[in-house]
């Protein structure tokens, strides 16, 4: 089982700037659930694993209600991955675990 459970401060360059996010993980089994919080909000995360790479949809509603599809992969105690916000496009995550 891959060791994604953690705390990981994540960045997303998005068209607004920076996005700074405090993600929580804790795997069970092929799945997770945890928490995506930041000058945004905060909200409650479930999703998929896949070896070390994580996969979830998560809603937002500041500055426009969106769904956004979100993957990142865990390597050691660095995150990477990509956040798809539809029409507006995709923008890169990356972040460092912290816990």
């Amino acid at each position: 089982m891959a060791g994604v459970d953690g705390t990981y401060d994540c960045t997303v360059k998005s068209p607004l700037g920076d996005q700074k996010l405090t993600l929580t993980v804790t795997q069970s089994g092929d799945a997770f659930t945890g928490q995506a919080s930041g000058a945004m909000g905060a909200s409650d995360v479930n999703g998929t694993v896949e070896g070390n790479t994580l996969a979830w949809k998560q809603q937002m509603t500041v500055p426009m209600p969106m769904t956004l599809d979100i993957t990142a992969t865990v390597d050691g105690d660095a995150i990477t991955g990509s956040v798809g916000a539809g029409a507006f496009g995709s923008f890169p995550l990356s972040g460092t675990r912290t816990a």
